[in-house]
């Protein structure tokens, strides 16, 4: 499902317009967004919470050359699935 499908999803489960539902899933994204930024965490229950995790700077090599290059540390958005999605998958 791509970003598209899943507006056209919301609106018809809502019964609201399409630009409605599109704006309502930017408005959520931008949420994630913003409080990952400042480092926070969001919990929505029974689906699961996005957080921030740091990666430790490391070394790697480039598939080009061979040639050894130092990767820098990275925060890096984390998601951990809740208990009722995990039951709705499996």
């Amino acid at each position: 499902m791509n970003k598209s499908e899943l507006i056209d999803h919301i609106a018809k489960q809502a019964d609201i317009s399409k630009a409605a539902a599109g704006r309502a899933l930017e408005a959520l994204i931008g949420g994630v967004k913003s409080t990952l930024k400042k480092s926070g965490t969001v919990s929505i229950v029974g689906f699961g919470s996005f957080s921030i995790t740091k990666r430790a700077a490391r070394s790697g090599r480039n598939p080009r050359t061979g040639a050894t290059i130092k990767i820098k540390s990275a925060k890096v958005p984390k998601f951990k699935p809740g208990k009722a999605l995990k039951d709705a998958v499996n």
